[in-house]
């Protein structure tokens, strides 16, 4: 699962960089949420790979601090980028005309970089109040990664103000994403219902299908975890959740997003066509 993750995600952003055609606002969304789910899965299975070969289950506290952090980040990075995408798609769909204007390469840029700003310090914020708390309980976290919830059940300092910080920052980044990207959709549906044509109504109902698919699995698993109280929380069934969001979106989305696509599909054969005729 983890090297089809890397390999497809690797895949996507070479075919996107080597080919001119794909220099587009959307494929740029694209290679950047799949830098993202290879860094998001290269924060967490390695490690977890490592444990399984040494059967030597520790972390440092530094290192659960640091990999925390980077696993939050990511994750709501990966909330704000899909949200960026599905407004893309809106306008591309809905406002064609006003597409260029729009999503000028200025904007794109900003969306992105303020998503990666707000996501990082969000991140910061939680892992920072983590570090200083003091854990008198078992140092065992019942845990794959060192996530938030597990960690929380662990300390013995007054977890309140986190708590509620966590709360914030899920809704924000999770609850005000997933409202854009439905808002989004819902307008897409609407305006493919008074397209004419059937061939093209089936297209962009099965591309928009899997995508919220996806966005939904991801969302819906991330806010069952994390918007749940402390004393609610199953160690059981939050590692069985937790392996959905950090290793199976991350590997669905290169085939939701790129195989699917004839542009990506096109841009990957010549890669491979490239690769071939380089070798002497």
């Amino acid at each position: 699962m983890y090297l089809v993750t890397l390999v497809g995600n690797l895949l996507t952003i070479l075919a996107i960089a080597s080919d001119q055609h794909l220099h587009t606002p959307m494929y740029f969304f694209l290679a950047n949420l799949s830098f993202i789910d290879t860094c998001f899965s290269c924060t967490i299975v390695p490690k977890v790979l490592v444990n399984i070969q040494t059967q030597h289950h520790t972390i440092s506290h530094a290192g659960c601090l640091v990999q925390m952090f980077f696993f939050i980040a990511l994750a709501l990075l990966d909330d704000f980028l899909l949200a960026v995408m599905a407004y893309d798609r809106y306008v591309a769909i809905c406002l064609p005309l006003h597409y260029t204007t729009i999503m000028c390469p200025q904007r794109c840029l900003g969306l992105v970089a303020a998503s990666w700003l707000c996501s990082h310090l969000l991140a910061f914020s939680l892992a920072y109040l983590m570090s200083q708390f003091s854990f008198c309980a078992s140092h065992s976290i019942p845990h794959f990664f060192c996530d938030l919830l597990p960690l929380l059940k662990l300390a013995c300092s007054d977890t309140r103000i986190f708590q509620v910080m966590m709360f914030a920052e899920a809704a924000l980044a999770g609850v005000v994403p997933l409202t854009c990207v439905l808002v989004s959709y819902g307008h897409i549906v609407h305006t493919i219902l008074g397209v004419s044509s059937a061939g093209r109504k089936h297209k962009i109902f099965s591309t928009c299908g899997s995508h919220v698919s996806v966005v939904m699995l991801y969302y819906g698993t991330l806010l069952l975890v994390y918007l749940q109280p402390l004393s609610s929380y199953s160690a059981n069934t939050g590692m069985a959740i937790s392996v959905v969001y950090t290793m199976v979106t991350p590997m669905l989305n290169p085939f939701i997003y790129s195989l699917r696509n004839k542009d990506m599909k096109a841009a990957l054969w010549r890669l491979f066509s490239w690769g071939r005729c380089s070798t002497p």
